[in-house]
């Protein structure tokens, strides 16, 4: 399990948990205290692995979980229709992730991808800039 934070010292473009699923933070706006004190946090993200928006409106002292999330470099050893053979390039640890629709057709054997692991699952963000 991962941290806890209160929803009022989250930042734009964390990763917080929403519903059990890794998600980023798009926009955080807040709403004046009502009567009790607590401003109202609305808080719009998207799921990193599965593209949903999903959104949390929330008292500011309430927690929400932090996922463990690792980046990291790994080379293209084979392609398989949608799916890509890596090797992680810290620990050689080889994994089989599908290939985000952005990126089908245009990676190769041998290139490098920076990849985000939250959950126990990874996902290919991007091809690495030399």
């Amino acid at each position: 399990m991962g941290e806890m934070k209160e929803v009022s010292d989250l930042k734009e473009k964390q990763i917080i948990l929403v519903e059990g699923e890794p998600c980023k933070i798009i926009k955080i706006s807040s709403s004046m205290p009502g009567k009790h004190g607590h401003a109202k946090y609305s808080i719009e993200t998207v799921g990193v692995f599965d593209g949903q928006k999903r959104n949390l409106s929330e008292p500011s002292d309430t927690k929400v979980e932090i996922p463990d999330v690792e980046r990291g470099k790994a080379q293209v050893l084979s392609l398989s229709g949608e799916s890509a053979q890596l090797m992680s390039m810290s620990d050689y640890e080889t994994f089989e992730v599908k290939i985000p629709g952005e990126l089908q057709g245009k990676l190769e054997e041998g290139e490098e991808v920076d990849y985000i692991q939250a959950e126990g699952r990874r996902k290919i963000e991007r091809k690495s800039q030399k």
